[in-house]
């Protein structure tokens, strides 16, 4: 089904990301948080798993188009192919996933990635291009460790997340003032 940019605007506003998103026709699965707009021109090659983040910035490109500067008798050179993100994964803020990428279960891409091959389940990856850093069980391991929601307390959202946060965050006060 083809959207107008309109349209996808009011059904992202009325009924969420993941909903507009899933009308242009990529596939998504069930308590995924997306906050990026992640639809390319071919939204129906994308296929996102179930609890996937995927953060702000993000582009997931489906098409090459360095085949433009091919040409011969037969005409232009094209490059499409599809990205599958699988279940259980969380993508970082301003990440590139490149055509034909599949991102395994249990997979964390950080920040700023560029994702030119695929990655395996398990398999936690940052970098320009994405390289493997550390294996899942370590990474969950070291995640144990961090403050849990029953840690957090206050009324509001800020008293909760203060409550919690590391180093001087957590007293504003000792700041130095510029």
């Amino acid at each position: 089904m083809k959207l107008s940019r309109l349209t996808y605007k009011l059904l992202r506003r009325s009924r969420g990301r993941v909903y507009a998103m899933r009308t242009l026709g990529v596939r998504i699965g069930d308590g995924c948080r997306i906050l990026s707009d992640i639809a390319t021109t071919e939204p129906w090659l994308i296929s996102v798993g179930d609890r996937v983040t995927i953060s702000s910035g993000v582009t997931f490109i489906t098409h090459d188009g360095s085949g433009w500067l091919y040409r011969d008798e037969r005409g232009r050179r094209y490059r499409f192919a599809p990205i599958r993100v699988g279940s259980d994964v969380f993508i970082g803020a301003g990440v590139t996933v490149l055509p034909g990428v599949r991102i395994g279960d249990r997979c964390v891409v950080g920040a700023g990635s560029v994702v030119t091959a695929s990655i395996p389940d398990g398999t936690i990856v940052a970098g320009v291009p994405a390289r493997p850093i550390k294996e899942w069980p370590e990474f969950h391991a070291a995640l144990a460790a961090w403050p849990a929601e029953a840690d957090m307390v206050g009324a509001t959202y800020r008293e909760r997340v203060d409550s919690i946060a590391e180093g001087f965050l957590v007293n504003m006060r000792a700041w130095p003032r510029p």
